[in-house]
């Protein structure tokens, strides 16, 4: 399945139904008066956070989404039907933008959200609705309401608890495919992720879940590489996990890199807490890697950890530390009582 984690999409409810212009007409009845039914109301569009999804691929053939009309008013006091409404299934971690792209309408980030985005037009009323003391044979009915109508932007965002960051050829799916039962592409050359992905980590008995993307590079923020749109999907991440490659020509030069990317990037992800490891040791000597350790610690401000994903040195220290970060912020979440806000159109 290709993944998408963005779509452009037109959405509209429905009109609502004409009233009826109709009077009773019986045997022996003279002036039966008017009986003409309002009409029905429009179909609303919702957009509903499902399980079982983990894509916007859904929507990459079809992008018009209309709810039905609402019926017509009937004779004999009868209304017209509701028209049926249109139900948007998107994974967890779906954004819903305005047109524009950056106005955020709803974050649907639980499995069983749903919401009422836009609502269909009113049914119009019948003539039965105008009959007044002065007024018995009104001729007068309404047409229904016209739904409303927009384009919207749907832009997923992984759910995941920590994040894997760096230079392409890092490590980062070397790590990910040692310490999850994902099965992510690896191979000895820059660029080997094209999508993100996600996997289950378990350590101590405990679980998180841990998103790879692709890699960054300088420039990443102009559209060089594969750009810096990937990001988003470790926004919602706790902690960060910076891999450097301790084969490279300088490790400090490579996290600076890095880091230049994410704050150009915004949206306060280089504010996020992060773990900076020196991966693939494994293929250095003591010399050289003391001296990489050395120049991460200067760049970082921080001790560094060292790790091979491939021999698994160091890695459960790593995830060790990760987890620590992540019950951290989840009992401070629970202290706060941090409930997701309901959206209201």
């Amino acid at each position: 399945m290709k993944f998408l984690d963005q779509a452009k999409i037109y959405v509209r409810a429905g009109d609502g139904g004409a009233g009826c212009l109709s009077f009773r007409r019986e045997k022996f009845i003279e002036f039966g008066g008017p009986d003409g039914g309002d009409g029905g109301r429009g179909g609303d569009v919702w957009i509903e956070c499902v399980d079982g999804l983990n894509t916007l691929i859904d929507y990459r053939f079809q992008q018009h989404f209309k709810a039905k009309k609402g019926g017509y008013g009937m004779g004999s006091n009868r209304s017209g039907a509701k028209g049926d409404d249109v139900v948007l299934k998107v994974p967890a971690g779906t954004e819903v933008l305005d047109e524009d792209g950056e106005t955020v309408l709803a974050d649907l980030t639980e499995v069983g959200q749903r919401i009422r985005f836009i609502k269909g037009g009113n049914g119009g009323f019948g003539n039965a609705h105008f009959q007044t003391s002065t007024n018995q044979a009104p001729r007068r009915v309404n047409p229904g309401q016209e739904g409303e109508e927009r384009w919207i932007v749907l832009r997923l965002k992984l759910i995941a608890d920590a994040g894997l960051v760096g230079l392409p050829n890092a490590g980062k799916s070397t790590f990910l495919a040692a310490t999850t039962a994902a099965k992510p592409k690896v191979a000895d050359y820059p660029f080997t992720t094209l999508h993100p992905g996600l996997g289950v980590v378990k350590v101590d008995g405990r679980e998180f879940v841990l998103a790879d993307i692709p890699g960054l590079i300088e420039g990443a923020h102009e559209g060089i590489g594969l750009g810096d749109r990937f990001l988003a999907h470790i926004e919602r991440c706790r902690v960060l996990l910076h891999l450097v490659d301790g084969t490279c020509e300088h490790a400090g030069k490579a996290y600076k890199t890095v880091r230049g990317e994410l704050e150009a990037y915004g949206h306060d992800l280089a504010d996020k807490v992060e773990i900076v490891a020196l991966s693939k040791i494994d293929s250095l000597d003591k010399e050289t890697l003391k001296t990489q350790l050395d120049r991460l610690k200067r760049a970082a401000k921080k001790k560094p950890l060292a790790l091979s994903a491939a021999t698994g040195e160091g890695v459960r220290e790593a995830l060790r530390a990760l987890i620590g970060v992540i019950d951290e912020g989840r009992a401070e979440e629970l202290q706060r009582g941090v409930v997701p806000e309901p959206w209201h159109p």
